[in-house]
């Protein structure tokens, strides 16, 4: 049976935007643009193949907390409208950048 999460310490440079992202092990997004890499299958597992961007679509609160929801935009089909669509939901962290996720909720109920 897969583990549904596996702890994976890793630094990296946003594809999105190019900041330098010190890892943590829990750490699965840009913390200045927000925008995550379709990587994994389970957190932390990288056993995805996709790679696609995912982009940030979603802001919601539960218990207290923000939780932001990435959606994957890789095309299925080079030329085909639409993305893979895999969707993951993260608690926003008190690294990220607040003033991004503010105009996510902004976006989301101007759309």
């Amino acid at each position: 049976m897969a583990k549904l999460f596996q702890k994976k310490v890793e630094d990296f440079i946003c594809e999105h935007c190019g900041e330098k992202v010190v890892g943590d092990g829990y750490t699965n997004h840009c913390p200045k643009c927000l925008w995550s890499k379709h990587v994994d299958v389970n957190p932390g597992d990288r056993l995805a193949t996709c790679g696609g961007m995912m982009k940030p679509v979603k802001v919601e609160t539960e218990k207290g907390e923000y939780l932001l929801t990435h959606r994957c935009e890789k095309p299925v089909r080079p030329g085909h409208p639409g993305g893979c669509g895999f969707e993951r939901r993260k608690k926003v962290e008190k690294e990220d950048n607040f003033e991004e996720v503010l105009k996510l909720v902004k976006n989301m109920y101007n759309s």
